[in-house]
């Protein structure tokens, strides 16, 4: 099941994200096994505005979570993580899922996301998914205004770029 984070919830989002993150450092890229993730704070607007999913066992604990923006009129994948102990199983394609029926209730016809292009559970899942780069060129403003901050976070040391899912308007 895949429901909206609850505020108490929040802290453990910070930990999933930390344990995801250490993915990362098998492919060399300790920096973003290090970059520290959305602080509790930073979250809780994710979860007012009902923009934060989580998938959930049967105890009803978080397995992963997705956040939504909406930048340039489509709904845009801020983050999505689900814990390493529970990756392989269809959970990020599942809140990904769940992010397009978010994204179409609000009248929005993509999802888009940014990425890193080679890593195997990165851009290469997401165009499994149906995903398709966008050209540099024909980011949207909001689309580099991310890019530019990641640039200037530093991760971009390896190849990122942005995605795009159209998803159709809502029924």
């Amino acid at each position: 099941m895949i429901r909206a984070v609850r505020s108490d919830e929040l802290a453990l989002l910070v930990e999933i994200e930390r344990a995801a993150g250490e993915s990362f450092r098998s492919l060399g890229m300790d920096l973003v096994a290090d970059d520290e993730p959305a602080s509790v704070e930073e979250l809780a607007p994710y979860a007012e505005a009902s923009r934060a999913f989580v998938p959930v066992d049967a105890g009803d604990r978080p397995l992963g979570y997705l956040l939504i923006d909406v930048v340039d009129e489509a709904a845009h994948i801020t983050q999505v993580s689900v814990h390493p102990d529970h990756a392989r199983q269809g959970i990020g394609r599942a809140l990904i899922e769940r992010a397009a029926s978010w994204a179409r209730q609000h009248g929005l016809d993509a999802l888009t996301l940014t990425t890193y292009v080679e890593v195997p559970w990165n851009g290469p899942y997401y165009e499994r998914l149906g995903f398709r780069y966008i050209p540099a060129g024909e980011e949207t403003l909001g689309l580099r205004a991310i890019r530019a901050h990641e640039h200037a976070s530093g991760l971009d040391a390896w190849p990122r770029a942005c995605m795009s899912l159209p998803i159709g308007a809502r029924a």
